[in-house]
C-alpha cells in the first residue's frame, strides 16, 4: 500500500502572461465599444493577448517552471501534471503530456481537466485527493488558456472580455491539511449558455443568464467551502474567484461577509483567462505583497458547463 499523507498543501505558485498588452482604446479602434462602456458593464482596462505563435502549452510550461522553481523540488520530484484548459487546437496530444516533457519532468502521470473557468479548481481538488491518498508524491497544477483563438473579434459582448495567460501551483504532501475539502457541481441544464458550436465558430456567452447564475448560486458554494474547512469566513486572508466580471466578484464578495479579506480584482488588467485566472491572480497577489505565506485564501471557480468549485487553501 501506499504511504498515506495526512495532508497537502500548495508548495508555490507561479504565472505568465503574454507580453502583448491591448487596451480598451485598441478594442474601440476596430469595434463598436469605448473604454467606459467596458469598465462600466465588466470592470477591464487591458488584458494580455498571445500571438499566433504562441501556444496554451508555451505558457502553461512558463508559468509551471516558475512555480516548480519557487518550490525548491526538481522535476524528478514530480510525478503527476495535471492542466486544466479548455482552449487547445486539437484535442490529441494533451496538454500535461506535452508540458512535462518540456519541462523534463519524466513518465509523470499526465491528462487535462476541462471545467473551463473552475478547472484549476477541479484540478486542485484532484491533485490534493491524489497526493493525500499516496497516488502522487508532488503534483503539478497548471490553468492555461489562450481565449484569443476561440473569440470572434468583430462580436463586442466577448471580444472586450477575454484574454489569454497561465498559473500554477506545485502541490505536495503536508502533516496538516493545506488544501480544505472541494465543493464542487454543475448546473448542466444551463450549458447553452456558454458553447462553442463547432471548431470552426466561435464562443458564444449569454452574458445575463451567466451574471444571475453567477451572483445569485455561488455564494451558497463559498460559505459551504469555509464550512468544510472549518473557517470562518472574517479568518479569510484573500478571496480569489474566478475573474469572469468585475461586478460578479464584488457581488459574490459582499454576500461572503470576508470582511478582512484582500478581494482579487485581476480582471481589471488581466481580462478573463478562464481556467487560468485564479492561480494567475493568487500568484500575482503573492508577488506583490498583498498576501502572505501561511494566509488562509477561499478560491472559487465557475464557468461553462455550468460547472463552479471552491476550496480553502494556505497561501504558501
Amino acid at each position: 500500500m501506499p504511504d498515506i499523507a495526512p495532508g497537502s498543501k500548495v508548495l508555490a505558485l507561479g504565472h505568465y502572461q503574454p507580453a502583448n498588452v491591448v487596451t480598451n482604446d485598441d478594442l474601440a479602434k476596430t469595434i463598436d465599444t469605448n473604454d467606459e462602456w467596458i469598465q462600466s458593464r465588466v470592470g477591464i482596462k487591458e488584458r494580455r493577448i498571445a500571438p499566433d505563435g504562441e501556444s496554451v502549452e508555451d505558457m502553461a510550461a512558463i508559468a509551471g517552471g516558475k512555480a516548480l522553481a519557487a518550490s525548491g523540488l526538481s522535476p524528478d520530484d514530480i510525478d503527476l501534471v495535471i492542466v486544466a484548459t479548455c482552449t487547445l487546437e486539437t484535442q490529441i496530444p494533451n496538454a500535461a503530456a506535452v508540458v512535462a516533457h518540456r519541462m523534463g519532468i519524466n513518465s509523470p502521470g499526465a491528462f487535462d481537466v476541462n471545467a473551463a473557468c473552475a478547472g484549476f479548481c477541479y484540478a486542485l481538488g484532484t491533485a490534493n485527493a491524489a497526493v493525500r491518498a499516496g497516488a502522487a508524491r508532488n503534483a503539478l497544477v497548471i490553468g492555461a488558456e489562450k481565449l484569443s483563438q476561440w473569440i470572434d473579434w468583430t462580436d463586442r459582448s466577448t471580444a472586450v472580455i477575454f484574454a489569454d495567460g497561465a498559473g500554477a501551483a506545485v502541490v505536495g504532501p503536508s502533516d496538516t491539511p493545506g488544501i480544505g475539502p472541494v465543493v464542487w457541481g454543475s448546473s448542466g441544464d444551463k450549458a447553452d449558455a456558454i458553447s462553442i458550436k463547432d471548431r470552426n465558430d466561435h464562443l458564444y456567452q449569454e452574458g445575463q443568464t451567466v451574471f444571475r447564475w453567477a451572483t445569485t448560486a455561488l455564494h451558497p458554494v463559498a460559505l459551504e467551502a469555509c464550512s468544510r474547512a472549518g473557517v470562518d469566513p472574517a479568518e479569510l486572508a484573500a478571496f480569489v474567484p474566478h475573474q469572469a466580471n468585475l461586478r460578479i466578484i464584488e457581488s459574490i464578495a459582499r454576500k461572503l461577509g470576508a470582511d478582512k479579506a484582500v478581494i482579487a480584482r485581476d480582471i481589471v488588467t488581466a481580462g478573463n483567462t478562464s481556467a487560468a485566472s485564479i492561480p494567475l491572480a493568487l500568484s500575482r497577489m503573492l508577488e506583490r505583497g498583498e498576501v502572505r505565506s501561511g494566509d488562509l485564501a477561499l478560491v472559487l471557480g465557475f464557468g461553462a458547463g455550468l460547472t463552479y468549485a471552491g476550496q480553502v487553501i494556505e497561501i504558501p
